[in-house]
């Protein structure tokens, strides 16, 4: 007569939690025990307002785990190193100062460890890094002219998609640090000012912020080195959009690239169109009135902005040709 073992179903569970946990440690090792080899020739900086899918894009660039993920180190409330820097720092190209080189010296170098930088890396041995950053694109000019070899994207996403996902979440604006810094507005921001000061309402808000987060690295690269990408083109049309991509960091199209495009990022809200199947590039469109798109519309044609979005879901203009037409069609 043979014996049948039986597990109970609360064996199982129990043995599926451990599992689960063995396997969440092991994945997070390298979050704390890693060897960064590189210098900051070989980083890249993917730059974005924060809702743009940034964390998506830089799971995307990292889908062969080529990198050390540091995971945007330039936050200066939550990384003691940035202590001496504005929230919302802009500087200008030709800056010299060693508040600032010194600290983006480590950081690019990857010379630097903290938990919050480096709680989604996933590289043992690490030779190169991808910064991920929601919080640098006032002063990309000022890196590519301090560090020329470093590859910059910068990931653009409606404006619209981008207030409403940030309104859901509560987040806050921060337009009085940009009001704060003379140097910015001298440069920059000066024709903007009552733009800027009379945004009240949290969605006109947000729109104001979008626009001068991109407004300030599309003037500033007026004359190449940056790399426009399109949230839009890589929902639309992923494959392609995601190849570029890869060709613009050196790497080739896999098919681990392209089961990274159909996996939600670690950031993905549990009600996204990524996660509900809703259509990604016209969902913000349920919730936006049409007068909110009206205003926000007429706030993307006083900064010239309005070239490359306007009522459309879709970008106007390709990621090669965002810099050059904005900086033809901007009067300012």
């Amino acid at each position: 007569m043979h014996s049948t073992t039986v597990t109970s179903p609360k064996r199982d569970a129990t043995a599926r939690t451990l599992t689960a946990k063995i396997s969440e440690t092991l994945r997070r090792i390298p979050s704390k025990f890693y060897v960064d080899l590189g210098d900051w020739r070989r980083t890249v900086v993917l730059a974005g307002t924060g809702r743009s899918g940034t964390t998506w894009v830089g799971d995307l660039l990292n889908s062969h785990n080529t990198y050390r993920v540091m995971f945007e180190p330039f936050h200066a409330r939550k990384i003691p190193l940035l202590r001496d820097w504005s929230y919302r720092q802009y500087l200008r190209p030709e800056d010299t100062d060693e508040i600032y080189l010194s600290a983006a010296r480590s950081i690019l170098s990857g010379n630097i460890r903290h938990s919050w930088i480096d709680q989604y890396n996933r590289r043992i041995v690490a030779r190169r890094r991808l910064i991920k950053d929601i919080r640098a694109q006032l002063f990309l000019g000022w890196i590519k002219h301090h560090f020329p070899e470093i590859q910059i994207i910068l990931l653009l996403r409606h404006p619209c998609a981008v207030a409403n996902s940030k309104i859901k979440l509560n987040w806050a604006t921060h337009l009085e640090c940009f009001l704060s810094q003379p140097k910015l507005m001298a440069d920059f921001l000066a024709p903007f000012r009552h733009i800027i000061e009379s945004a009240v309402d949290p969605f006109e808000r947000h729109i104001v912020m979008w626009c001068v987060e991109n407004y300030v690295p599309l003037r500033q690269f007026r004359d190449g080195g940056l790399h426009v990408a399109f949230y839009e083109h890589l929902c639309v049309n992923p494959a392609a959009e995601a190849a570029e991509l890869m060709r613009v960091i050196g790497e080739s199209y896999s098919d681990q690239v392209h089961r990274t495009l159909e996996r939600p990022s670690a950031v993905t809200r549990a009600d996204s169109a990524i996660r509900s199947g809703s259509s990604l590039t016209d969902s913000w469109r349920r919730e936006v009135s049409k007068d909110q798109l009206e205003r926000a519309v007429s706030i993307l044609h006083s900064f010239g902005l309005d070239s490359i979005y306007s009522e459309a879901s879709l970008p106007h203009v390709e990621g090669h040709d965002a810099v050059r037409r904005f900086g033809a069609s901007d009067g300012h």
